[in-house]
């Protein structure tokens, strides 16, 4: 087996951004993956997120496909080096601010608020919490997705399912279809890194969402349970050992 493709989400619910490689601490996720968030603001106190004492909430608290399918339109790209954020919308409005600072996470969550317009609740505010990662998972993991599961989802359902759709960190080929179902619990050497997979991907309501139109063109998650008689699609892994892992490197299923 072998990483075919990798990708980050540095702000949850926008643009994917195609990395060569990455370097993962043990307990970590790929870095700057959900690093940024707009959390939605019509609950306050222990309901909703408390930048002082972050802890996971679910995805519908915040700006996400599964409720806000015209994000999918939203350009973004995130560069570490300077903390500069870039966001553009169709129509060509946008807002390029420092993420990394209260001034800069105040304009770009204005902007966003201001694109989501009724779709947005309460005063929503834009979030970067050092070490905290706005995952749709209690832990931080790594998602893994099989191109061969994907390719025999398209041919059942006779039509395309862009992987974009599902939003994964590991792009992986070389095993055959749905066989990472099986790997729950085993570990894998991906590249110079050791991850432990601990549950498949079960799939929501973000995965109507074309990535290429923004439209709810699709329902994967019908799709899957009328196919298959499941809704995963995918797995997610933690990581136990730190590494380096690239586009090429394999992906081997260590022994029991």
């Amino acid at each position: 087996m072998r990483i075919e493709y990798l990708y980050r989400y540095p702000v949850k619910g926008l643009t994917a951004e195609a990395l060569e490689q990455a370097e993962v601490e043990a307990g970590g996720a790929i870095p700057w993956d959900r690093a940024f968030a707009l959390a939605q603001g019509d609950a306050g106190g222990d309901a909703g997120f408390d930048p002082a004492h972050p802890v996971w909430l679910p995805k519908y608290n915040f700006l996400c496909l599964m409720k806000n399918a015209k994000a999918a339109l939203l350009f973004s790209v995130f560069d570490p080096a300077s903390g500069r954020l870039r966001i553009r919308a169709p129509d060509g409005s946008g807002v390029e601010a420092n993420a990394l600072t209260p001034a800069g996470q105040a304009q770009i969550g204005a902007f966003l608020t201001d694109y989501l317009g009724e779709e947005a609740r309460g005063t929503p505010a834009f979030h970067h919490i050092p070490g905290h990662v706005f995952g749709d998972q209690r832990t931080k993991v790594v998602s893994l997705n099989n191109l061969a599961s994907l390719r025999d989802f398209e041919a059942k359902v006779g039509a395309r399912r862009h992987r974009r759709r599902f939003r994964a960190n590991v792009w992986f080929s070389g095993a055959p279809a749905w066989a990472e179902r099986d790997w729950i619990g085993r570990e894998l050497q991906v590249g110079g890194a050791v991850l432990r997979v601990l549950k498949g991907t079960t799939r929501c309501a973000a995965t109507e969402v074309n990535p290429e139109t923004g439209e709810r063109d699709a329902d994967p998650v019908t799709e899957l349970r009328s196919l298959y008689g499941h809704t995963e699609l995918g797995v997610h892994a933690e990581v136990i050992e730190g590494g380096r892992f690239a586009i090429g490197d394999a992906i081997e299923l260590m022994e029991p």
